[in-house]
């Protein structure tokens, strides 16, 4: 499977991570470049980015102090690769590392010993030097859902900007 390069800027804030290994992803050009997902509205209601930018704009989020990963990689636990992403985010050192899913913040931290099933909202674990963030998926099937007691999603993304001094 072809995965899409990092974008990460110099000095990065926070980093956003998904999956690759998901079916939804295989044929992909940009990141978050599905139909329904709400990656881009979100970062842009968040205030996290002046305008709403679209998928094939992906590489502005380095102009935004922003970046995107992916946790490469499959749901079957054989092929999470989080060593490389530690890696990659000890190099970037991004203060905080934005996990855009419950189940992609699962998979890394059953890797790394922490707690099986994350909340959503910022943690007391890290990877590598960023703390960690979870964010509710941003798939449209993630529509009108329990988001931990907050209203919508965009709460969420709302509060990490406020965390990350971006609001």
């Amino acid at each position: 499977m072809e995965v899409l390069p990092d974008i990460v800027a110099t000095e990065p804030a926070i980093v956003f991570c998904g999956l690759a290994g998901a079916d939804s992803t295989r044929t992909r050009e940009h990141y978050y470049d599905s139909p329904g997902n709400s990656f881009w509205e979100s970062l842009h209601l968040s205030g996290l980015s002046p305008r709403r930018l679209r998928p094939e704009e992906d590489r502005e989020v380095a102009t935004l102090g922003l970046g995107l990963t992916d946790l490469v990689g499959h749901w079957d636990p054989r092929w999470v690769e989080v060593d490389e992403l530690v890696a990659k985010v000890e190099r970037w050192r991004p203060v905080w590392l934005a996990f855009t899913s419950k189940g992609v913040a699962h998979e890394a931290a059953r890797v790394l010993g922490r707690r099986a099933h994350p909340r959503l909202g910022a943690h007391d674990w890290y990877v590598g030097t960023a703390q960690v963030f979870v964010l509710p998926g941003t798939s449209g099937a993630n529509r009108r859902r329990d988001y931990d007691g907050r209203p919508t999603r965009v709460a969420w993304w709302r509060e990490l900007a406020q965390l990350a001094g971006r609001a």
